[in-house]
């Protein structure tokens, strides 16, 4: 599979075509998920942790030179190095001022795939929104004790914050 920053972004393959930008480690992660998304479109894989930051750069160039019909992105919900993935295809199409087409989804503790909005991206960027969210939802506490094993760790050591 070609890797994101290794390819050529006027690479022929990618001229009007639907790209699929996927974690490098989904194909040991959801064998079946890496498999269903590599029939979807132009399969790209990277992982922002082995190869940095010119994943902004890089989904921006292949837009302007490349023109994809669509672009949907793939990656480990929880992971703080996808994550980065996402948010670059999200800042991409902002730096170029462009409208493009673009589905993101994660999975969910290697299994479940979800759907998930720009706005969820864009989100999770502010960290005094997500804070604001928290406090006012503390109930999702719950739910992220299911999937962090960070923060069932924070909970047994006493490092968690109590919301009251």
């Amino acid at each position: 599979m070609p890797d994101l920053l290794g390819i050529w972004v006027k690479a022929p393959l990618l001229r009007k075509s639907k790209l699929v930008i996927i974690s490098k480690c989904l194909k040991w992660v959801n064998p079946d998920l890496y498999e269903k998304f590599s029939k979807e479109g132009i399969l790209l894989e990277h992982c922002p942790e082995q190869e940095g930051q010119l994943t902004y750069g890089k989904i921006a160039s292949i837009i302007r030179s490349s023109e994809p019909t669509k672009i949907i992105v793939v990656t480990i919900d929880g992971s703080p190095h996808c994550f980065t993935l996402q948010a670059a295809v999200n800042e991409a199409a902002y730096i170029l001022g462009e409208k493009v087409e673009r589905e993101h989804y994660v999975v969910v503790d290697g299994k479940e795939l979800v759907k998930i909005s720009p706005e969820a991206i864009r989100i999770a960027r502010y960290l005094s929104l997500v804070d604001r969210l928290l406090r006012n939802n503390k109930w999702i506490l719950g739910e992220l004790k299911k999937h962090s094993k960070e923060y069932a760790y924070a909970l047994k050591t006493g490092d968690a914050e109590v919301f009251e």
